[in-house]
Parts: C-alpha cells; sequence; structure tokens
C-alpha cells in the first residue's frame, strides 16, 4: 500500500504535468519489452519493437528490470523541460541524467543491487557507471537516445494524445470539484480519503509531502498502478497510467495542400468539422450534443466516425464519455493532410 500524506499547503500546490516525460516513457515502455507478460493494449508494439532494440540496450537492460527498483537518477525531475519540443526535451533530459551527482549514482546503484533477485546483465559497467566514469555516462547517454529513437519517437505522436486526454479529463475535474475533485477522480488507480491518498503498491510506502506538493505525471507506458521514487528527498512525483481506448486510426490521410474551412466540411461534413474543432479542449458527449442541437444519439455517431479515422480520443469517466482531438485532428484541421497520421503501431516502423 503507498500512502501519500497531504497537508492544507500540499493541497494548494497539486499539479499535473503538462507533456508526457520521455525519461519516464523510456523507463515504464522498457521495463515492458523486457516482462514476461505484456497487456494486450501494448502486444503490436510490442512485436515492432522488440526485434529492433539497438544494441546499446544492454546497458538499460542492466539497469529497467521489468519488476521492482528502478534507480531514481534515471527520472529526475524535468520541471519546464517537458513544454519543450519533442526532440529538444529529449536532449535536456539525457543531459540532466548525466549530470547526476556520484554519491547519487552509488546510492541508486547499490539500492538496485541489493534489490531481490536482481543480478546485473552487465556488473562492469554497472560499476563503472556508479564510479562516474565518463565512458560510462557517455554510454548510457548513447543508450537512452538510440532507445528512445527506436521505441518511443515513432509514436510519440500516439502517446501525446492520449496524455492529452488524459489532461482534458483532469482539468474538467479541477473546474468541478478543485484539487479535491481532481484528486478523487482517480478511482479506482488512486484513493482519495483526506489528507491521505492511497494507492496499491507491491511495498508499504509512506509519501509524506510536508508543503512540497506534489506532481501527478500521466505515462502511457504505465502499467495497472501508480509509481513513484524510492528516494523520499527527491521533488515528489507520483507517475499513473492513462486510459488506453481501443481502436487504431488509418495509416495515412491525403489531401490538397491547403484546406480552408469549407473545404474541411466537404471533405468530413459540416458538423464534424465542427465537432473536431470543437473538442480541442474536451467535450463529453451530452455537450457536445446541446451545442450543435442534435441528438446524444447522433453525436456519439460523428464522434465514432471521427474517432476511427484517427481524430479523435474518446475517454470514458464515471458516467460521461470525455472526447479530445488526436494530433492527426490538428493536422486535419490546421495543415497539410500529406502526412504519416496512421496507426503509430504499424506505418512508423513498416515502412
Amino acid at each position: 500500500m503507498l500512502q501519500v500524506h497531504f497537508t492544507a499547503e500540499d493541497l494548494v500546490r497539486v499539479r499535473v504535468a503538462a507533456a508526457p516525460d520521455p525519461l519516464w516513457e523510456i523507463t515504464h515502455s522498457f521495463q515492458l519489452l523486457m516482462a514476461r507478460e505484456v497487456p494486450p493494449v501494448f502486444r503490436e508494439w510490442h512485436r515492432l519493437v522488440r526485434p529492433r532494440l539497438p544494441r546499446s540496450s544492454a546497458l538499460l537492460a542492466a539497469l529497467l528490470p521489468p519488476r521492482g527498483y528502478s534507480p531514481d537518477f534515471l527520472t529526475p525531475d524535468l520541471g519546464d523541460r517537458l513544454g519543450l519540443e519533442q526532440s529538444a526535451a529529449l536532449e535536456e533530459a539525457v543531459e540532466l541524467v548525466l549530470g547526476t551527482p556520484r554519491a547519487v549514482l552509488r546510492r541508486d546503484l547499490a539500492r538496485l543491487a541489493a534489490s531481490p533477485g536482481r543480478l546485473p546483465a552487465r556488473p562492469g559497467a554497472v560499476r563503472h557507471l556508479a564510479e562516474g566514469a565518463p565512458e560510462s555516462l557517455h554510454e548510457l547517454g548513447a543508450a537512452l537516445r538510440a532507445y528512445y529513437r527506436s521505441a518511443l519517437a515513432p509514436f510519440w505522436p500516439h502517446i501525446r494524445a492520449h496524455v492529452d486526454a488524459d489532461r482534458a479529463v483532469r482539468a474538467r475535474a479541477v473546474l468541478r470539484g478543485g484539487t479535491a475533485g481532481l484528486l478523487d477522480g482517480f478511482r479506482p488507480v488512486l484513493r482519495w480519503e483526506p489528507p491521505l491518498l492511497r494507492a496499491d503498491y507491491p511495498v508499504a510506502r509512506d509519501l509524506r509531502l510536508e508543503g512540497r506538493g506534489l506532481l501527478l505525471q500521466p505515462s502511457f507506458f504505465c502499467v495497472r498502478r501508480p509509481v513513484t521514487l524510492a528516494d523520499p528527498g527527491m521533488a515528489p512525483v507520483l507517475v499513473y497510467p492513462v486510459q488506453h481506448t481501443p481502436g487504431r486510426p488509418p495509416r495515412r490521410i491525403r489531401g490538397g495542400a491547403e484546406r480552408p474551412r469549407a473545404r474541411l466540411d466537404a471533405l468530413i461534413g459540416r458538423t464534424r468539422a465542427a465537432i473536431l474543432e470543437d473538442v480541442a479542449t474536451g467535450r463529453t458527449t451530452g455537450e457536445l450534443a446541446q451545442r450543435f442541437s442534435v441528438s446524444e444519439a447522433a453525436a456519439s455517431y460523428h464522434t465514432a466516425v471521427l474517432r476511427r479515422a484517427g481524430l479523435l480520443l474518446s475517454v470514458r469517466r464515471s458516467r460521461h464519455v470525455v472526447h479530445t482531438i488526436t494530433p492527426a485532428g490538428l493536422a486535419l484541421l490546421n495543415g497539410p493532410l500529406d502526412g504519416p497520421f496512421g496507426s503509430p503501431f504499424s506505418s512508423p516502423l513498416d515502412a
């Protein structure tokens, strides 16, 4: 059981991360690749990525066991760096990892070595890394970058779309009920029982925020239950799994180079074009029905068509379904139709 202890000051310092964190996604996705059992929603990604792992991933295999402890220094607080463009955010993140003080490297890697059942595949490489050897740090940076390029970069728009959809749901919870409404909206993954936030966890943990607040980090590859850092002295973060939606967008959408609204109306229909524009900040089916003077059945049909085309995501929360636009939908609204907006689990690597 994990118990997060809040004070009144902590409640006003809760925030949801603005974007997926590349380091947490590297950590969780690599552990998923190494796991014996893969949830169905990730099996196509696993099938595509596992045979293409770069050789440098051997070092990651020594650092990221499929279960249990993973070194805290691999997932530092990125702060405002999450707001950077994709490749820039990754570079900043990797440089932050490589700048870890030697004492922290030794502490985290000693904890990894002492983890139950952990026998690192490359003990020599891990030992040199713990000593802060420049060549080992260079190898780690290269491994992180190569793995990200191979396993995550081709699918990043899909990952970002799911995180954006989750953020839209969280924003609505805050508007309805403030911080308490936000925290209560994470059930059943998290249970808000003031002043405690509880979650199922493989070990007994008490995280005391003590006025530092809490960063809630949505993660595409986090599976089943939330994750936090082992070191209570680091900036408090709780990484939680986003909800995955079934279905796959089409491989490619083609069209002209420029698209005024009239052409978009002709392409997908006036009502669907308006819905696509309107769901940028998240709308429920009922809200769409009211805004466009259609029945809820009609609104549900239009969103289903857009969802099958990969232009929006639909996430169920309690009695409502919240719809948000995807990167492919934004591209359709704002830019040329040429480009690989297709299935994140087919076209980028199969081409």
